[in-house]
């Protein structure tokens, strides 16, 4: 009585596709492949040396599906063999993120994403700079507090003058750098 053994291999990064070999009798193999995502959305054979094969595999057709409703297939194809191997998986990411973009805002794609975020940036800044000018201005009143108290207690206060002076240059020139450094002016935040 023959016995009847299965051998499964698993893909390899340099394999293009699922092979899984079947043994029943000693006759030649039986190999059964399977197609990569794209060759399989497309319908067509996948080829040993489908350049799709390593970047889409055929358990995630939806990112096939996803950078062909944008890109179109024979794009994809063209750019990947234009491009040496080490940067095809970083441009396959890339074109799927952008595709996904696209999807979602037709018009500006990932350049609206990056628009938006820099403007919300822009605007914590500003808020940023608010925040710290309140700081400044709450600590040259604290100074001029000080220096009252030590009037109205009639001590000589330690300076008082120079500390409410020193609090305030340093007040503009922490002022000075923000404005410097973000680009903006407070005089809408009075």
């Amino acid at each position: 009585m023959e016995s009847s053994r299965t051998v499964t291999t698993t893909k390899t990064p340099l394999s293009p596709c699922f092979v899984s070999p079947s043994r029943s009798s000693p006759s030649p193999p039986r190999v059964v492949v399977t197609p990569c995502a794209a060759c399989k959305i497309l319908r067509r054979r996948c080829a040993e040396k489908c350049v799709l094969a390593p970047y889409f595999p055929p358990n995630d057709p939806i990112k096939f599906t996803t950078a062909h409703r944008v890109f179109g297939a024979s794009n994809i194809i063209k750019f990947l063999q234009e491009l040496p191997e080490s940067q095809r998986a970083d441009a396959v990411s890339s074109m799927v993120y952008e595709a996904n973009a696209r999807l979602r805002d037709p018009v500006y794609g990932s350049a609206g994403a990056i628009c938006q975020l820099q403007k919300q940036v822009n605007e914590l800044q500003a808020q940023l700079a608010k925040a710290q000018a309140e700081i400044v201005n709450m600590q040259c009143q604290q100074a001029n507090l000080m220096a009252l108290l030590y009037l109205e207690m009639d001590q000589s206060p330690p300076a008082s003058s120079e500390l409410v002076h020193n609090a305030f240059q340093s007040g503009m020139s922490f002022l000075d750098d923000q404005n410097n450094n973000f680009g903006i002016s407070l005089s809408g935040y009075d």
